[in-house]
C-alpha cells in the first residue's frame, strides 16, 4: 500500500536522489552516560563513541543483548534522550530539529495509548498532532487499519483497553506511519506478536522498503532480521562491535549442503566432502559445480533429497561475536 503523501516544505527524497551516499541517519562518536545513586555519583555508560551511517531506502537492524544500549541509541536519535557526547543527524539536520520530526515515525517497545479511545479515534488524534487534513485522514486511516490487519469492525469499535498486546502493537505500527514518514524507527516491532502477526509486520516493512522508506529497528528476533535487513549492527555494552551487510558479516554463499539416496559411493566421494550416511541416505558438503553434480547423479540413478545453501546463520554469528568479548549472558 502506498500511503498518501503530506505536503511538506522540503522534499528530502529529491536531495537524496542526487547522491545515494548521503546518510539519512548518522552518528559520530555518540556517547551517553547516566548518573545514578543517592548523590548521582555513580556513572553508567550506556553508549560509547558510537559512529554509524544509514542510507536512504535501507532496512537497518540494530542487534544486541538486553542492556546493550539499543533503546538508548534509538531514543537519542529521536531527541527523547540527550547525548552526553558526540553528534547525530537525521535527514541531514542535527537531531531535535522540529521540521525533521514531521518526517519520521516511531513505534516504542512498550507503547502506551489512551485506553478509552478506539483504534480509529486514536489514529485521528495522532493525525491531528501532525495537522493532517480531515479529507486525507478519512482516506489514510482505513488504509492503515487494513495494512496492519485491524480493519474488521470489532477492532475499529473496541476501546484500546480491550485490545490484546498484539493488537496494540499493530495499532502502534499504524500510528508510526500516519504521517507517511521518510524514516521509520521501530523498537522491537515483533514484540508480543504471534507468527501470523510477525509475518504481517515483516510484509509491512518490506512494502515500506519498496516505497523507498528508510527503516531503522531493534529486534531480538534474529530470523526476522536475517530475512528483511540490508545491513545490521551489533551493539554490546554500549559499543558497536560490527556493522555491515549480511554477506559482509556472514560471508558470501559458495557451498551447499546436500542429501540424497543411492548412487556409487566412490563417485559420490569425489563430489561430496565429508560424505556420511544416515540410514539409507548420504549427506555432506558439495564440492564442484551444482549443475555438473546433478548431471552426475542422474547418470548414477541417484536421487537428490535436499540441496541447501550453507553459511553461518545470523544467530550463530551473533552469539560468536558476544562470546569473543566475554559476554555469555544477558545483562
Amino acid at each position: 500500500m502506498h500511503l498518501l503523501r503530506m505536503n511538506s516544505t522540503h522534499d528530502w527524497s529529491t536531495d537524496l536522489a542526487t547522491s545515494e551516499q548521503i546518510p539519512v541517519v548518522q552518528t559520530s562518536q555518540l556517547g551517553k552516560v547516566y548518573r545514578t545513586g543517592f548523590w548521582l555519583n555513580q556513572k553508567i555508560e550506556s553508549l560509547k563513541n558510537c559512529s554509524l551511517a544509514v542510507y536512504q531506502g535501507e532496512t537497518f537492524g540494530l542487534l544486541g543483548p538486553n542492556g546493550a544500549g539499543k533503546t538508548t541509541l534509538l531514543k537519542t536519535l529521536l531527541g527523547i534522550v540527550r547525548p552526553t557526547s558526540g553528534r547525530a543527524w537525521l535527514l541531514g539536520q542535527p537531531i531535535g530539529n522540529v521540521k525533521v520530526k514531521q518526517q519520521i515515525g516511531y513505534l516504542p517497545e512498550n507503547p502506551y495509548f489512551y485506553d478509552y479511545l478506539t483504534g480509529w479515534e486514536f489514529l485521528r488524534f495522532v493525525a491531528g498532532l501532525f495537522e493532517i487534513p480531515e479529507d486525507v485522514q478519512r482516506q489514510r486511516i482505513p488504509q492503515l487499519l487494513d495494512l496492519v490487519g485491524l480493519s474488521h469492525s470489532s477492532a475499529r469499535k473496541k476501546q484500546l483497553r480491550q485490545y490484546s498486546k498484539g493488537m496494540l502493537q499493530r495499532v502502534g505500527m499504524a500510528q508510526a506511519l500516519i504521517n507517511d514518514p521518510e524514516v521509520v524507527f521501530l523498537d522491537e516491532p515483533m514484540s508480543g506478536l504471534d507468527p501470523i502477526g510477525r509475518y504481517q509486520i515483516r510484509e509491512i516493512i518490506l512494502s515500506l522498503k519498496a516505497e523507498g522508506k528508510t527503516i531503522f529497528f531493534n529486534s531480538h528476533v534474529l530470523s526476522d532480521v536475517e530475512k528483511i535487513c540490508d545491513r545490521i549492527a551489533i551493539l554490546a555494552r554500549g559499543e558497536l562491535i560490527c556493522v555491515g551487510s549480511l554477506d559482509e558479516l556472514l560471508g558470501t554463499v559458495e557451498a551447499y549442503q546436500v542429501r540424497g539416496r543411492g548412487g556409487n559411493i566412490d563417485i559420490l566421494k569425489r563430489w561430496v566432502k565429508g560424505l556420511a550416511f544416515d540410514d539409507d541416505c548420504w549427506y555432506g558438503q558439495l564440492q564442484g559445480e551444482p549443475q555438473e553434480f546433478l548431471a552426475s547423479l542422474r547418470l548414477m540413478g541417484a536421487n537428490l533429497i535436499t540441496m541447501n545453501l550453507a553459511r553461518t546463520s545470523l544467530e550463530e554469528f551473533f552469539v560468536q561475536q558476544l562470546q569473543q568479548r566475554g559476554i555469555t549472558s544477558t545483562q
